[in-house]
């Protein structure tokens, strides 16, 4: 068995360093784009309340601020993953703790994302018929990210350093060359 160049396979470095940084940055453009769009699809608007044509400046400042935060979390992850990967390749332990320290936050944050999405959209959260396409964007690709760091901590698909490390030493001599020792 070949032994593993990296603690964040190929399969979680494409997802945490180039489709999650794909995704924010894409929606930081877009907010900065029209942040009015971006605010009045998060969630779907009462019949009688419809959303405002024109946002408040603070409105459009926190809605750009947010997106932008966003964007940051994930060109952050590309920078330390390819960093953990190029420098730290011979030290699988030490990746992992690094990846770690970074996936964590991350989940917790994946976490209270989809809680507070669904806690702010009040009795109406399990109408999903209602839900405007934004929303469920927002809740696919929350999913399509909090479950594969979930499998990274689960140790899924990837070297685990307590599970997989080769004992120092490699005990590993087969039973007839001790035989031939003694």
């Amino acid at each position: 068995m070949q032994s593993p160049s990296s603690a964040i396979p190929d399969f979680y470095y494409a997802l945490f360093a180039f489709y999650e940084p794909a995704l924010t940055t894409i929606g930081f453009i877009g907010t900065l784009c029209d942040p009015t769009t971006s605010h009045n699809t998060q969630a779907p608007w009462p019949v009688d309340s419809p959303p405002p044509a024109v946002l408040p400046r603070a409105s459009i400042v926190t809605v750009i601020q947010l997106a932008h935060v966003c964007a940051l979390m994930g060109i952050l992850n590309f920078f330390v993953l390819t960093a953990v990967r190029k420098h730290l390749a011979s030290q699988l332990a030490v990746q992992e703790k690094i990846i770690q320290a970074v996936l964590i936050p991350l989940l917790l944050g994946d976490v209270m994302h989809l809680y507070v999405t669904l806690w702010a959209l009040g009795d109406d959260r399990w109408d999903v018929a209602q839900w405007s396409p934004m929303l469920w964007t927002t809740v696919v690709l929350g999913f399509s990210l909090m479950v594969p760091r979930i499998m990274w901590h689960l140790g899924i698909w990837r070297y685990v350093d307590s599970r997989d490390r080769v004992p120092a030493g490699n005990n590993h001599i087969p039973p007839a060359t001790l035989a031939e020792k003694n």
